[in-house]
Formats: C-alpha cells, sequence, structure tokens
C-alpha cells in the first residue's frame, strides 16, 4: 500500500509517522511518500520519519520528492495537510479582522474567508494532478478550512473525505473522564467543520447509554475549562460545543483577548522553529514532546482509521466522523452541502448515519454558516472583490456591511499575491 502526504515538510508530519508506525496492522504502508516545496523542511522531517519507522520496526519505505505527479504516481491514497503562504500568512488572518473589531482566527470568520481563497485553488490544481496520475486515488483532506475545501474537491468530482481531529479529541478525552477505552465512546457529533456540538456521548455504540448528562455532572468543570466557556453555558445547553463555538458564543470577550496578547500563528511559528532545530538532531528517532503543543493531537490515529477504511476492502463499512455531502442528513440543508456527523466509511466513500432532529439553536446557526460558505466557494472558485464582500456580508460574526467593506479591503490588501484576480 501506498500512501503520500502533500504537505509532508508540516511539523505535523512526525504526528503522522508516529501513527503509521504505531498502527501498522491497521495500515499496512509499504511505501510513504513526503511531498513538500520546502526542502530544508522535507529533509529534517524526512529524515526524522525514517528513523521513527527504523526504531519502530516498521518495514515501510519512506521517500521524499518536491514533485507531486512523481509523489501521487501510484498512491491508493493522497492525504492533503497544506498552509498556502505559511505561518505570515496565519499571522496576518489572526490580526488584520481585529483591527475592524471582529475575531482574527485562521479557519473562522475573515482570516478563514482569507485562508480558504488562497488555499481552494491550490488544492484544486493539486487534486487534478491527481486525478491525472492516479485517478482512482483516495484524496483525504486536512487542509483548513476542512469543510469548504471537501466541498470543493467533491464539486469537482475527485474521490474526497474531510478530516478533522476534533471528535476524536473529544472521544478521547471522554474516555479519560469516563474511565473508559476510546473504542466504548460513541459522540453524537454533528455540524459543519468548525461548528459542531456533542449532543450525546454514547457507551457501547451509537445505541448504548447516553452518559453525557453524567458527564457534565461529575466533570464539567474541567470540560468548560478546556473549551473556556463557562460550566452554566454547558448545564444550560447540555451539550458541548466545539472550541470553535467560543468565536461565536463570546466573540466580543475574544476580540479583547486576543488584541493583548501575541497572536496564536507568532506562538506556532516560534514552536516550529525549535521542532524543526529537534528534527534535525540525527540521535532523535521519536516525536518530541514539544510537538504535543503545536495542535492536531490524534490527527494521526484519525488519519490511519479513515484511510484504513477507505483502502481496506473489507465487508463491513467503519463508522467514523468525517466531513462529506450531507445527502439529506440534516434535512433543513441542501445534499451537496458538506456536513462533519459520523459517517459510515467503505471502499466506496463516506455515508453520513442517521441524526436526531437538530434543535433550532443549532441548526440555525448551522444553516447561516452553510449559506457563508456558499458564498465563500464561489468567490474562491470564480474570484472578485463583490463576492468576497457577499461572503463577510453573510457570515455571522460580520453581517454589517461597513465591516464587510473594511474587512474586504484589508482581505484583498494583504492576500492579493495569492488572488489571481486582485
Amino acid at each position: 500500500m501506498k500512501l503520500t502526504v502533500v504537505g509532508g515538510g508540516s511539523t505535523y508530519t512526525p504526528e503522522l509517522i508516529d501513527g503509521f508506525a504505531r498502527l501498522r496492522d491497521t495500515l499496512p504502508i509499504s511505501e510513504l511518500v513526503l511531498v513538500d516545496p520546502a526542502a530544508d523542511r522535507l529533509e529534517a522531517v524526512g529524515g526524522l520519519a525514517r528513523r521513527i519507522f527504523a526504531k519502530q520496526e516498521h518495514p515501510g519505505r519512506i521517500t521524499t520528492t518536491s514533485d507531486v505527479e512523481a509523489g501521487v504516481d501510484g498512491a491508493d491514497a493522497v492525504l492533503l495537510q497544506l498552509r498556502v503562504g505559511g505561518q505570515a500568512a496565519r499571522e496576518r488572518d489572526e490580526t488584520w479582522p481585529l483591527e475592524c473589531g471582529c475575531v482574527g482566527q485562521e479557519t473562522t470568520g475573515a482570516g478563514g474567508l482569507a485562508k480558504a481563497l488562497r488555499t481552494v485553488p491550490v488544492v484544486l490544481d493539486i487534486a487534478e494532478r491527481v486525478r491525472r496520475t492516479n485517478p482512482e486515488a483516495w484524496i483525504i483532506d486536512f487542509t483548513n478550512p476542512v469543510g469548504i475545501v471537501t466541498r470543493a474537491l467533491l464539486q469537482a468530482g475527485h474521490k474526497a473525505v474531510g478530516l478533522c481531529n476534533v471528535a476524536i479529541g473529544f472521544q478521547r478525552k471522554f474516555a479519560r473522564l469516563l474511565g473508559v477505552e476510546p473504542g466504548a465512546v460513541h459522540l453524537d457529533h454533528v455540524g459543519l467543520n468548525h461548528l459542531t456540538w456533542e449532543r450525546a456521548v454514547r457507551l457501547g455504540g451509537p445505541d448504548g447509554e447516553d452518559v453525557l448528562p453524567r458527564l457534565l455532572a461529575e466533570h464539567g468543570d474541567a470540560v468548560a475549562a478546556d473549551l473556556r466557556l463557562p460550566r452554566a453555558i454547558l448545564d444550560r445547553l447540555g451539550v458541548v460545543p466545539s472550541y470553535y463555538l467560543r468565536y461565536f458564543y463570546a466573540h466580543d470577550e475574544v476580540v479583547r483577548e486576543l488584541g493583548t496578547k501575541p497572536s496564536r500563528a507568532a506562538e506556532v511559528a516560534a514552536m516550529e522553529r525549535q521542532l524543526l532545530a529537534m528534527y534535525g538532531d540525527p540521535a532523535l528517532d521519536e516525536k518530541p514532546e514539544l510537538l504535543a503543543k503545536r495542535g492536531g493531537a490524534f490527527y494521526s490515529e484519525a488519519a490511519v482509521e479513515l484511510a484504513a477504511a477507505l483502502l481496506g476492502g473489507g465487508p463491513a463499512a467503519r463508522v467514523q466522523v468525517v466531513n462529506t455531502y450531507n445527502k439529506g442528513t440534516l434535512p433543513f440543508l441542501p445534499d451537496d452541502a458538506v456536513i462533519e456527523a459520523q459517517a459510515a466509511v467503505d471502499g466506496s466513500g463516506a455515508v453520513p448515519l442517521a441524526v436526531p432532529e437538530m434543535d433550532p439553536l443549532y441548526a440555525g446557526l448551522v444553516g447561516h454558516v452553510t449559506a457563508y460558505e456558499d458564498l465563500a466557494l464561489d468567490a474562491a472558485l470564480r474570484g472578485g472583490r463583490d463576492r468576497v464582500f457577499k461572503a463577510l456580508l453573510a457570515h455571522p460574526l460580520v453581517g454589517q456591511y461597513a465591516l464587510a467593506e473594511g474587512l474586504t479591503d484589508r482581505l484583498v490588501a494583504h492576500n492579493r499575491e495569492y488572488l489571481a484576480w486582485a
């Protein structure tokens, strides 16, 4: 089995490599190709990747290249983990929206739109190269904003599934709090990428006992602290929102906080410099502890499970939280909207499982953000200042024409080199 990671020079990659090594019985990789245009990063990451495989006695071969076509040739699956513009572009996304009094974040709000505009054309170009070289390969997208990027891939006819680590992070956290194995925890996880709620936590499977009330009663303070939301909100809602919901539920508070401290991008950039220096040490043969602070926890395990489901060829589908077409799952959304929910995954793709009706409190926000994502994807595909303005005006964290005008001006000014139409 051959897998290719485009963006293989990312500091995330050793997390992925560690998972491939530990879970080789689940996903028996014979060849792994890391593709990245940054030769220095690729050399450091590739060297550490080979040492991790060697230490864990994984028989697979790891190669590196800057040539996308060569890297994806013959691959069974291609995993995309890109950051167009690097941490410098991310830092801009996290700062210029604050000038308008709006949240600055890399996937939510105006910064998220900027990332989508930079990213969608690049991802679609890579996907076309995959299709020309190896049309049967599955594309697994971990590139943010995952929902918009996955929808772009699916609309273009690619064999694609989107992946995020939020759900597996909650599963592992809840399992630890409850004192059970992670596999025993089944989440009623539903919404859009980075806009989801855990409405039930069931033990033993989709029909198991819902222990969410007990979880909140016994561990609500710990869960609320992780989310940086008041415990009273969780008790009042009776659900666990993704930590990205804080940008909606406490927007003004977050904006004030962000204006008083260094950006997350600046922190990550400093961390990446340390990590790359570590990766270059020929004595290092395991992922360093510092990587856990980088983000993306359990990403490797989620990626292994998804790739194994898509490529395993077994008779039974695996159930996993992914990003895929709605297909009537949420009846208030179009079938071709991309949602994030539990799905049955096998060699033919992902089909969302049926979910209970969503409360209007959540369905309304999901519908609102889906409308924004429609306009955001249109702007990413066709360009134009007016399309950018409309997407921003539609976003629930913007919604005022003066704010949308100011944000549009700043978005274009800070991203002109990445926008062919600007």
